[in-house]
């Protein structure tokens, strides 16, 4: 499709590839900045991916933002297939309910069914990470089952803990570090999902998948994936 740009400020542009959320529009994010990235053009600082769009951030004295929208419209065409990123299926293993997912019982309410059937909900389906954001390392997935969808709690947290795996309408993520938070928490997992001396420090990226796994809280010291 033909992208269309937005000016966010004086060194920023902001290229949106589709209205939907999906999976389909979600690539053809993940594409552009492969080709922009390949293309190196002179004066781009930071590309930074979202759901539907990509914000280019630039230097103004190097490159013109008529001439940079030029460059992203003719990379954006180019037909030339690129090498497919490396994608991940990475298993996330969760002690739901308890202590660590202190909203499972009030989630099953409110959608009037048990938390057996909200974990069996959650773990039954493999998400795609569309974005990471908020905080270093936190993944935004979807999509989540419909019957799963909740609105944000309406009163934030001022701290969730490390390790909390929430829901929201139609998405779920986890937190990499202690934050404020207004999903539901519905569980907790030991994994590491940031760490600045790992490299990469993510263990997530655009376009990689996730599956949770419910385990006991005994497992959490034992569990492999």
């Amino acid at each position: 499709m033909t992208p269309i740009y937005r000016t966010m400020g004086d060194r920023s542009l902001l290229v949106e590839l589709g209205e939907d959320i999906s999976p389909a529009t979600n690539a053809l994010v993940q594409d552009l900045m492969q080709r922009l990235e390949s293309a190196a053009i002179p004066g781009i600082r930071e590309l930074a991916p979202a759901y539907r769009s990509l914000l280019v951030t630039y230097n103004p004295l190097v490159i013109s933002p008529a001439e940079l929208q030029s460059r992203i419209t003719s990379v954006a065409g180019d037909t030339r297939r690129m090498s497919a990123p490396v994608v991940k299926l990475v298993t996330v293993p969760v002690v739901y309910g308890g202590a660590g997912g202190p909203d499972l019982e009030s989630v099953a309410a409110h959608l009037r069914i048990d938390a057996e059937e909200v974990v069996r909900l959650h773990t039954g389906t493999v998400y795609r990470v569309y974005m990471i954001g908020f905080m270093p390392g936190y993944p935004y997935m979807g999509e989540l089952p419909a019957a799963l969808a909740m609105p944000r709690r309406r009163t934030p947290r001022t701290r969730v803990p490390k390790g909390s795996v929430g829901i929201a309408q139609r998405q779920t993520g986890i937190y990499p570090v202690d934050s404020p938070g207004g999903w539901q928490i519905i569980g907790w997992t030991p994994i590491e999902l940031f760490d600045p001396h790992r490299r990469p420090p993510s263990l997530l990226d655009m376009g990689d998948t996730v599956k949770f796994e419910a385990i006991r809280p005994e497992e959490v010291d034992t569990w492999r994936p």
